[in-house]
This record gives C-alpha cells, sequence and structure tokens, in this order.
C-alpha cells in the first residue's frame, strides 16, 4: 500500500489529476466492471512517466483492489472492453468458455511476445480448459522477470 501511495504522489506531481485511469471491461460471465490502473496517459499520447510504469508493469497494480472486489484474479485472460470484443469478433457462443473464469492482471497471452489475436485465443482457451495452481505459479513466476528480460517467445505448459 506504501508503494502505490508513493506512486500515486509521483503522478499526481508529474502529470496532476486523474492519478488513477478507469475503464470499463467485461469480466467472468461477461459481467461488466470497473477496472483501475495508474494513469499513463496525456492528450491520447504516453507520457515519459507513464512509458516507465508501463514497461515494468506498475500501471497495472490498481488492479490489486479489482482483485479485492473480487472482479478479477491475478493470472487469467486479459479483461477486454466491449469494443475489443466485436473488434476481435469474440462475442459469439464459440468464445463463451472464456468468459467462465475471471480475468486477469497477468496471463499467458500478455506473457507472449507475438500480440496476434489467433495467438491470444489460443493462449486463452488453453488457460481456461487447463488453469491450475501450478499453471498459475508458471505465469506469475514469469510475468515477475518481464520487466527486466523482456518478452521472449514463451512456451508454459
Amino acid at each position: 500500500m506504501p508503494f502505490l501511495i508513493i506512486i500515486a504522489i509521483i503522478i499526481f506531481v508529474f502529470m496532476g489529476t486523474p492519478v488513477i485511469f478507469k475503464q470499463k471491461r467485461i469480466g467472468k460471465n461477461q459481467k461488466l466492471f470497473t477496472i483501475f490502473k495508474f494513469r499513463t496517459m496525456d492528450n491520447e499520447k504516453i507520457t515519459f512517466l507513464g512509458r516507465i510504469l508501463r514497461k515494468l508493469g506498475i500501471d497495472e497494480l490498481p488492479q490489486l483492489f479489482n482483485i479485492i472486489k473480487g472482479e478479477m484474479s491475478l493470472v487469467g485472460p486479459r479483461p477486454l472492453t466491449e469494443y475489443d470484443i466485436k473488434r476481435l469478433r469474440w462475442d459469439s457462443n464459440y468464445y463463451k468458455n472464456r468468459w467462465k473464469v475471471k480475468p486477469g492482471i497477468t496471463g499467458m497471452a500478455q506473457l507472449s511476445k507475438i500480440c496476434n489475436v489467433k495467438i491470444s485465443w489460443f493462449y486463452d482457451k488453453y488457460y481456461v480448459n487447463h488453469r491450475s495452481l501450478c499453471l498459475n505459479l508458471k505465469i506469475l513466476t514469469k510475468s515477475i522477470f518481464i520487466p527486466f528480460l523482456g518478452k521472449k517467445k514463451q512456451t508454459i505448459k
């Protein structure tokens, strides 16, 4: 908690208010919820401070409040906006299993260096069908090192 307060003060000093970015996302059972993140943009551009926060994953830390509220978990598919779901065409019955689990701060698709709709769907589907404590620990361990080592070709099985 003190770390979050320090980051909030730094954002306030360098970027002003609001410190927290809020956005509607779709969660488990396609329920709408408000996600919290540290603000990293100004006038639709990523700021210098925002770039650092994103690279280190610090911008995601306010999502711990979403976990406390029961809307998210540490590991799971990325929480998407309604716009993203329509853009990706993931609103059909074919994709319904994705919404059976809580979205996560990190997940298999977020670890992939390649950002691709088919790869994201593959990882989300794999996670939903094979989730376990062991898989979650593997994902969390790899996620911890991303800010320091960068994203590399990930194989988690």
